[in-house]
């Protein structure tokens, strides 16, 4: 069975779907491995180690997709009309995808892979449990995301991270607020507290208090009666009350302007991003502080910032880069890639030799987009069926229930923790 992994054309994308290292896994596994040309450079992997690894290499996309059972991206493939490549043209009926498909909004992809009869697995929606961990990008993009964070904020920065007690007297240390307690600002926390930082924390669930705490930060807390019941039964944070809003502004701006250093990190699927930091709490701050917007791509919680640029505001440098993951190409590339190799595991039956995509495993059953023709997700059915693709046999078996992995303390450097923000989910 073939896989094929392209190189990623999207603008600011550096990683790869697949490295030297899974690909090595995935021959061992009885697949025959395709990879494009240049694929992996952006991410420090040349061709030379995916050919010691055991992958064909293919000149251009077309050759390396020729006939592909399965498609490995980063990005959502590009469509006729997207660029000079038609990513998802090179496809057959009943091939599989997988890729962070950005399923709330990418309708037109959505419906143009249950058209192609593709199985689509979009691997942001993949559930939170237990047994998906070690297949959740999410958590393991963000986590370097918010590391990247605090870093390209000390780059920006002009002042001293840590104190600094010397004969011609003490340089106070940087104080830096993390907008949201998700898997990116627990990192970032982590990081900054390293580094020598005073870290404050806000998030609109009390039970990730704890976490905040044990890393050494201070919690950052809205009196409301409301508080109790911020948090849904997947972990992430509910939409609050316009009351709370209120007093959440309040509160967060009081913290604001006595921050060096901000990084917010709060997303809403399906919807711009929340507005947390506002024009009048910008020109608050001191001259020469930083904030780093990692919601940008979305809209941003930050008044001002700009997508790939670092804005000048009252001197205060607002920094907007999309894919602070992509900053650190080889490591999250490396991630990424281990990911999808534990998804494919769990799709690949061995004796059988073949693709079982099992519809009632709760894995399969939140992340599979489209299948057989049809556009099986429940959020997205409103779509509607492809019609004309012959329909895939899926095999149905009965499937325990899990439980939301729970939440457990965050160590120095975060494995996994509920994405977290002032709506609903955190970056």
């Amino acid at each position: 069975m073939k896989i094929t992994v392209l190189k990623e054309r999207r603008q600011n994308e550096t990683r790869v779907a697949a490295t030297p290292e899974t690909v090595k896994k995935m021959t061992a596994l009885g697949f025959d491995v395709h990879v494009e040309k240049g694929a992996g450079v952006l991410a420090s992997f040349t061709d030379e180690a995916y050919k010691a690894a055991g992958a064909t290499l293919g000149a251009t996309p077309e050759a390396a997709s020729k006939n592909t059972d399965i498609l490995l991206k980063v990005r959502h493939p590009l469509m006729k009309g997207d660029g000079k490549v038609d990513e998802l043209g090179a496809l057959k009926k009943g091939a599989l995808l997988i890729s962070s498909l950005a399923p709330f909004t990418n309708e037109a992809g959505i419906k143009a892979y249950g058209k192609n009869g593709i199985t689509a697995i979009s691997l942001e929606m993949i559930p939170r449990i237990t047994r998906a961990q070690s297949m959740d990008i999410l958590s393991s993009q963000a986590n370097l995301g918010g590391y990247r964070a605090i870093i390209d904020a000390i780059y920006c920065y002009g002042g001293s991270f840590p104190m600094m007690m010397t004969a011609a007297g003490t340089v106070p240390p940087a104080k830096v607020l993390i907008l949201g307690a998700g898997v990116a600002g627990l990192q970032a926390i982590a990081t900054a507290k390293r580094l020598g930082a005073v870290v404050s924390a806000f998030d609109v669930r009390p039970a990730v208090k704890e976490q905040v705490e044990s890393l050494g930060a201070k919690f950052v807390e809205v009196e409301s009666d409301e508080a109790e019941a911020a948090e849904t039964s997947g972990g992430y944070a509910k939409e609050m009350s316009a009351d709370y809003k209120k007093r959440q502004a309040e509160k967060i701006a009081a913290t604001v302007a006595a921050s060096d250093i901000i990084v917010t990190t709060a997303l809403i699927p399906g919807k711009p991003a929340p507005k947390l930091i506002s024009a009048a709490m910008v020109k608050s701050m001191k001259a020469g502080s930083v904030i780093v917007d990692m919601a940008v791509e979305a809209g941003g919680n930050v008044d001002g910032s700009q997508p790939e640029k670092i804005v000048g505001t009252n001197g205060v440098k607002i920094i907007g880069y999309s894919n602070l993951p992509g900053r650190i190409a080889a490591e999250a590339s490396t991630l990424y890639a281990r990911n999808i190799y534990n998804l494919l595991v769990l799709l690949w039956d061995k004796e059988a030799k073949k693709l079982n995509v099992n519809l009632d495993d709760d894995i399969l059953k939140g992340s599979v987009l489209t299948h057989g023709g049809s556009v099986t997700h429940p959020n997205f059915k409103k779509l509607g069926s492809a019609g004309g693709a012959s329909k895939a046999p899926v095999k149905k078996a009965p499937a325990k229930k899990e439980a939301p992995t729970k939440t457990s303390k965050a160590k120095a450097t975060p494995k996994k923790a509920p994405a977290a923000k002032t709506t609903k989910k955190k970056v």
